[in-house]
């Protein structure tokens, strides 16, 4: 998956690895009902949660799979950890909703600046009713184009990882076919 977005990043004239990202979760229901459940109190759902780090065409940089009842921010730091030991060292900025706004998430981002010089920026929404909001609509397209493969809708898997995993084949799937 790495190779095919870094190659359709250089096929649109970019850099390899991106600068930028958007994060966001997504809360979905489960059909087992295996250790990693929980409930979205937000939502009002029992399951599972993605919480999807993005670059600024949407392509997937990482996936972190948890328990529903796993707040963004914890999601978020799980998500930031697993792309500093997979290498990525260029990333600069993050946009994010409001469910990553607090002083403890932006301290940890700061903390961690020793390796990754991550400025952390929430996008709030304007107004009322639906809204397009800057920056933020990236990720959200992202999880539309998931969600139009049928197994993602709703999650089957026993493990996170499974799902991950899964996450990664519907992304190497839209990539394939953009290469055609």
């Amino acid at each position: 998956m790495d190779r095919l977005t870094q190659q359709e990043r250089r096929r649109n004239g970019r850099a390899a690895t991106p600068s930028a990202g958007i994060v966001d979760s997504q809360t979905i229901k489960t059909a087992t009902h295996g250790k990693t459940t929980g409930y979205d109190a937000g939502k009002k759902i029992k399951g599972r949660k993605r919480h999807l780090l993005v670059d600024t065409s949407g392509l997937l940089r990482q996936v972190v799979v948890t328990a529903a009842d796993v707040d963004d921010r914890a999601g978020l730091k799980q998500v930031l950890t697993r792309l500093k030991a997979a290498g990525v060292a260029r990333l600069r900025k993050l946009w994010a909703d409001g469910g990553y706004q607090g002083e403890a998430i932006r301290t940890w981002v700061a903390n961690q600046k020793k390796t990754h010089k991550i400025d952390l920026e929430v996008v709030a929404k304007q107004g009322s009713g639906f809204t397009v909001v800057k920056r933020r609509w990236v990720v959200e397209r992202t999880l539309a184009w998931l969600m139009n493969f049928r197994r993602h809708a709703r999650d089957y898997e026993v493990l996170t990882r499974h799902s991950e995993a899964l996450i990664q084949i519907a992304m190497i799937h839209l990539l394939l076919k953009r290469i055609k």
